[in-house]
């Protein structure tokens, strides 16, 4: 794997029963318990297939059995590899899952799905910065909730990369949301 690249995985979470089971036998007592720990058997399912694929994507990096595959958990409970050798970082929406895995740096996903109702001038306001609230409202109506989830998924990415959770204000932060920009921090507040 090439140190300069992050290498991203999008799947489906929804897969047949069989291929769920194979999955599941991946899985420590851990993840297995905290599959049984969701209410729903859709939640459930997802979380093994979700877990067991990142497993399988981990031990093909790094040249090992699934199972023996070892988790760490930040005070954020971002998870990590024991002992290291790989960064990763994975999110999901619904039935999409989506892996991101770096050699070099601590990296971070995010995936929404788009809902036009999404939008929210209150959310917006209370989340992102003043600077980025006043770039999403000068944008056509129709753009508006698009780039609102650009810059929610980019700033959850970063997040997640830093391993903060939401102990990082979002609004001490301002990431590209503009249709076509590139993806990037633009101000830290520190």
């Amino acid at each position: 794997m090439n140190e300069d690249v992050v290498d991203v995985w999008r799947g489906s979470l929804d897969q047949e029963p069989e291929v769920r089971e194979q999955l599941r036998a991946l899985l420590e007592r851990d993840e297995l318990d905290r599959a049984a720990s969701f209410h729903f058997d859709r939640d459930r399912n997802r979380y093994v297939v979700g877990r067991g694929v990142l497993r399988l994507l981990l031990a093909r990096y790094l040249d090992r059995d699934p199972r023996e595959v070892r988790f760490a958990y930040g005070s954020e409970r971002k998870p990590s590899l024991v002992g290291g050798g790989l960064e990763f970082n994975l999110a999901h929406s619904e039935g999409t899952v989506l892996y991101a895995f770096s050699p070099a740096f601590e990296v971070g996903v995010d995936v929404e799905l788009l809902r036009p109702d999404i939008a929210d001038n209150a959310v917006a306001e209370r989340f992102f910065s003043p600077g980025e609230v006043a770039t999403l409202r000068a944008l056509p109506e129709r753009e508006q909730a698009h780039a609102f989830l650009t810059c929610w998924t980019r700033k959850e990415a970063f997040i997640k990369a830093r391993g903060d959770g939401l102990a990082l204000p979002l609004d001490s932060f301002d990431v590209t949301l503009r249709p076509g920009e590139p993806a990037e921090v633009t101000r830290t507040a520190w």
